[in-house]
């Protein structure tokens, strides 16, 4: 004979109805959790830290820009085989170009500039404007198109070579230059007559203020000009393609 059950009608049909609606919300949690993660991991132990997502970014678009550079090689390669005489003549005009446009290599006398950021125990000792003891993008643009308004023949930024499209992006406490992230110091280049360069560097009125930030007492903003002997200019071998707006038609 069977052992008497404990459990009344109610309870077991309490849990009749409860089993389901248990086994309900738990489904709902796990859809709810699978829609938030995106495919990532909610555990915050696990999560990539930003350093690192910022050296694959980094490194990812380095080996892009390798291979864009080796695709145009090919290109230039391939197109050399060519006999057409309109062939001809459009690579003659590519070769007086190829030459301004920053797509090959300078080298000659040279000025360097070095800007950084003041110590961290500076910036946490400062009392006024954080922004005052970091290198802003302004600054790193100022030094360039003042090397630019001095006659050079090629500057370069963190070893990159500058051209025309070239942006450059404050992101942060790190400045982008085609697509890749830098840190301080930055290091500016400019291939041209020293004496030229130095003179419009030291007289360039937005270059002036950001000097009198390198005065300030406890730790500053730094900056460094050197005339060099001679420096190299690499031709820019990033992507080429433009993109620009046009005109909306009726």
């Amino acid at each position: 004979m069977p052992p008497p059950s404990h459990s009344s009608p109610a309870r077991r049909r309490a849990w009749q109805f409860a089993t389901p609606v248990v086994v309900l919300l738990i489904g709902v949690l796990f859809a709810v959790s699978a829609e938030q993660s995106d495919g990532l991991d909610l555990r915050g132990g696990r999560l990539t830290d930003l350093a690192s997502v910022v050296r694959a970014e980094r490194d990812e678009a380095g080996d892009l820009t390798e291979q864009v550079a080796t695709l145009n090689a090919e290109v230039e390669e391939l197109s050399t085989q060519l006999g057409d005489r309109s062939v001809g003549r459009v690579q003659d005009e590519i070769a007086t170009l190829v030459d301004p446009a920053g797509l090959t290599e300078k080298a000659g006398t040279a000025v360097q500039v070095t800007l950084d950021d003041a110590s961290e125990e500076a910036r946490l000792a400062y009392e006024g404007n954080p922004n005052d003891l970091v290198v802003h993008q302004q600054d790193i643009q100022a030094v360039a198109n003042a090397m630019w308004n001095a006659g050079a023949e090629a500057v370069t930024i963190q070893g990159q070579r500058l051209i025309s499209t070239t942006g450059i992006k404050c992101e942060g406490n790190q400045v982008t230059l085609h697509g890749l992230p830098y840190s301080p110091p930055y290091v500016i280049v400019g291939i041209g007559d020293p004496a030229r360069l130095e003179a419009e560097l030291t007289t360039d009125p937005i270059l002036a203020t950001y000097r009198d930030y390198t005065q300030i007492p406890g730790g500053s903003v730094s900056w460094d000009m050197v005339a060099l002997d001679t420096a190299v200019a690499p031709a820019y071998t990033g992507l080429l393609d433009l993109t620009y707006a046009t005109p909306m038609t009726d």
